[in-house]
């Protein structure tokens, strides 16, 4: 079969797979639904415009039934029947018009050629339903893979459920949902989607189905919703998954405001007593030193440039950008750059956009260009040195919110940053208040010694304090 007639109704699945429910952090009990416009239909080959003013027009290769029959009411055994063919679909979406729809897809799922659909029908009585894949391309990298095993509801479950309420006439396409690996496509890209059964007799295919991406240059009137992105949509368009939080551990407003009263010096104290004595992040200066700095950690790490891979991930909406757009108050960006200073690993801009985000601070064991901007911010960035040179000279973007290796010591997301004139150090989150209290307790006594030392006493029996000292300490702290 090859000829795909322009259907009556496209119903798509919101959430199918359950690589992609694991994906999104949520897996539904039961399948729900949206309706696409058949004007949405393209054909193999096709080009597809990414709206003006838009950034976040994402692919979906996924499984696409054709009905073959009127169908009302039928059982879910027997809802495979229905179905004349499979083929290949894309189910594009701009995510910067999500919040014009409320779920419903109108306008962010519905724009013309959006639903690319082919190139070839393979027959329902060819192959099981239970033995298809789907697989999908960009620029002819493999991103997407995944087979009808891994469905959370049977094609023959899909069929019958919208048959309780409607009748699913012939010609009719069910997109049975997409696999984790979706992301986005930028003006150029070529994105190819291919259905087939390759454990069935002969292997039948689709064949690819291409699409290739263009900008738009017509821009969205006053008289509507016009694009719109936030660090959701983003990081739902590009497939990454938030940062996991550490269990049970909030960083309060209390013990942030401990954590800035007391020296790195008195915390890297107490956490060498807890065995921790490769903690600190070495080597780096700060743009203020003046200033202390306390927060969460998120990260992101840069391999060491190979051409061929900053061509594929330096680029558009890459690992870097995203991760300065997901820095909310109080985060402290940690980059692993390998002590590279041949390079720029932040710049001006990004670094405006971390404070504007109410970002902590930024850490990296690279460059930084436009350093005299950079310092002039009031967010404290440590660093390895100032560098002319843009991002691509040394280093590649490649991934954010793992753990890392900055200035020599392991950094994993949510640890507790704490940096001051003297350097940096990372608090696991499982030891940070008995660390606080101990460090406050620490500095009282220190405070108490100084005073008795510049009165003249001499160190020997009171730095550390012998008990004579500590029962005179005691007498001091109820006078306090």
């Amino acid at each position: 079969m090859s000829d795909i007639s322009l259907p009556g109704k496209i119903i798509a699945v919101h959430l199918n797979y359950r690589s992609r429910a694991a994906q999104r952090g949520r897996t539904p009990a039961t399948p729900s639904y949206f309706l696409k416009p058949a004007s949405s239909i393209a054909a193999s080959g096709s080009e597809l415009e990414r709206p003006a003013g838009t950034e976040l027009l994402a692919f979906e290769g996924e499984i696409a039934l054709i009905i073959g029959r009127p169908t009302r009411r039928v059982s879910p055994e027997d809802g495979w029947a229905a179905v004349s063919g499979v083929t290949a679909a894309n189910d594009f979406g701009v995510y910067d018009l999500r919040a014009a729809d409320k779920g419903s897809n109108v306008r962010s799922k519905g724009g013309d050629g959006f639903t690319p659909i082919g190139a070839r029908i393979i027959p329902a009585d060819a192959v099981s339903p239970d033995a298809l894949r789907v697989r999908t391309w960009l620029n002819g990298e493999l991103v997407q893979e995944g087979t009808t095993d891994d469905l959370l509801f049977p094609f023959g479950q899909l069929v019958a459920d919208l048959s309780q309420l409607l009748t699913l006439e012939p010609g009719d396409i069910i997109l049975t949902g997409t696999p984790a690996g979706s992301s986005v496509t930028q003006p150029g890209d070529l994105v190819e989607v291919e259905v087939d059964a390759p454990t069935a007799p002969d292997a039948p295919s689709t064949g690819r189905l291409a699409t290739r991406i263009t900008e738009g240059t017509v821009p969205f009137g006053d008289f509507g919703t016009k694009p719109a992105v936030d660090d959701l949509q983003r990081s739902e368009a590009w497939g990454t998954p938030p940062a996991p939080a550490a269990p049970g551990f909030v960083l309060t407003d209390e013990l942030r405001a401990q954590l800035l009263s007391v020296s790195t010096a008195t915390l890297s104290s107490q956490l060498r007593k807890r065995g921790l004595n490769n903690v600190s992040i070495d080597g780096l200066s700060s743009t203020r030193p003046d200033a202390k700095l306390v927060g969460r950690a998120k990260t992101l790490r840069y391999l060491p440039n190979r051409e061929d891979l900053f061509a594929a991930h330096g680029g558009g909406y890459n690992a870097q950008k995203r991760a300065f757009d997901a820095l909310g108050p109080g985060d402290v960006l940690v980059i692993e750059a390998r002590g590279e200073r041949g390079s720029g690993t932040v710049g001006d801009v990004l670094a405006l956009r971390a404070q504007v985000a109410g970002a902590a601070g930024i850490v990296t064991d690279g460059g930084v260009r436009d350093l005299a901007i950079v310092a002039a911010l009031d967010i404290p960035t440590y660093h390895a040195g100032g560098h002319p040179a843009v991002l691509g000279r040394k280093h590649v973007p490649w991934d954010a919110d793992i753990t890392v290796a900055c200035g020599g010591a392991a950094v994993q997301p949510g640890d507790v940053i704490v940096g001051d004139a003297d350097g940096l150090l990372v608090i696991p989150t499982a030891l940070v208040e008995e660390v606080v209290a101990d460090a406050l307790e620490q500095e009282r006594e220190e405070e108490f010694i100084a005073e008795q030392v510049a009165a003249g006493a001499t160190i020997d029996g009171l730095f550390p304090m012998n008990a004579e000292w500590k029962d005179r300490y005691r007498v001091w702290l109820t006078q306090q």
